[in-house]
């Protein structure tokens, strides 16, 4: 791709998620939406290949539907309440419908079919950008329109989320599509505590961004895209190995690494609202997580004795691609725990 493509493209990025966190208005809020939706499709189709023009037709269509999905509702809540402005849906019609659209945006169980199908197909940075940047501007405004929210279709959507995402990561041996379930989730907890307390959401949003990159950027730093890969990881970048244990330990949300914080926080603020059965529920859908986390960790670690490289081509075995992000962002996704008094604080 030329760089001045990918400049515009970047920049578009940045402007459509800038304009629905910084609108007052329904109309600037979509049209943000819209505009990251189209700068991303052509990122999405740098291959050239067919699976990645299938992946991208899939997003769109999603995308497409969801966005007229929020258009309706916010004309149908303008139409009764005379009100433009982002976060006051006094309609419960409008409410509704602005909810099952968000979940279709952020890939919510049972709208989440096209989540590991859209990320398998595209190249590992842009299925990043997908599962990280992509989620910022619907998640604003869930935040904006908490209040409003209906706690019955939030609970099922979240649940199921969680659920399924752990259960469909279990038989996957494809890396990409590991972290798509990963991702639908890690909505789940996002989303279920967002009308109780909502700062606790853009908490959980910053750890999981900060631990989602991690690990994309050291897949795309060793190219890999199966498990299978992995198991010459160690001998070919202990480092590396050792990053992606810590990043996936962490997204597991073992202590004492960093992604214990948010799950911490939030089931104990539903144990605070007397929600002790969902966060029960929530607490073993993290074990589905677990499991394929520790597959992954198993076979890069346990599967081959960690020997010294003896090849004399030492040259093959450098990668040119960049890491120079990749040690701040292990620290934040893995050694931020002693600062949760901290975060508790500010939230």
């Amino acid at each position: 791709m030329s760089p001045y493509v990918l400049t515009i493209m970047s920049l578009s990025l940045l402007l459509g998620t800038t304009m629905t966190l910084i609108s007052d208005h329904w109309l600037t809020a979509w049209m943000g939406l819209e505009i990251n939706t189209l700068a991303v499709i052509p990122l999405m189709t740098k291959p050239h290949h067919s699976r990645s023009t299938e992946s991208a037709i899939k997003y769109f269509m999603i995308q497409a539907t969801a966005s007229m999905i929020i258009l309706f509702s916010a004309i149908f809540n303008a139409s009764t309440t005379n009100q433009w402005i982002t976060g006051q849906i006094s309609n419960t019609s409008a409410s509704f419908m602005m909810t099952i659209a968000l979940a279709m945006k952020l890939g919510l169980a049972p709208f989440h079919f096209w989540v590991p199908e859209v990320t398998q197909g595209i190249p590992l940075l842009s299925g990043m950008i997908l599962l990280t940047w992509q989620k910022i501007a619907p998640i604003s405004i869930f935040y904006q329109i908490s209040p409003s929210l209906n706690m019955s279709l939030l609970m099922i959507l979240s649940i199921t989320s969680t659920l399924l995402g752990g259960w469909g990561g279990l038989n996957q041996t494809q890396l990409r599509k590991i972290l798509a379930y990963s991702s639908i989730a890690h909505m789940g907890w996002m989303t279920i505590i967002i009308m109780i307390y909502p700062s606790l959401t853009i908490l959980n949003l910053i750890l999981y961004l900060a631990s989602t990159i991690t690990m994309f950027m050291v897949l795309n730093q060793s190219s890999s895209t199966k498990i299978n890969s992995l198991s010459i990881l160690w001998n070919k970048s202990a480092p590396n190995m050792i990053i992606i244990t810590l990043t996936l330990l962490s997204l597991g949300g073992l202590p004492p690494l960093t992604g214990f914080m948010p799950k911490w926080l939030i089931l104990q603020e539903l144990i605070n609202f007397n929600n002790i059965p969902l966060a029960m529920m929530l607490a073993l859908s993290t074990l589905l997580n677990l499991f394929f986390y520790m597959r992954i960790i198993y076979s890069s670690t346990l599967t081959m004795f960690p020997s010294i490289n003896n090849t004399k081509l030492q040259w093959a075995l450098y990668s040119h691609k960049t890491i120079l992000p990749i040690p701040t962002l292990t620290i934040i996704s893995s050694l931020l725990l002693p600062m949760t008094p901290m975060f508790i604080t500010l939230s």
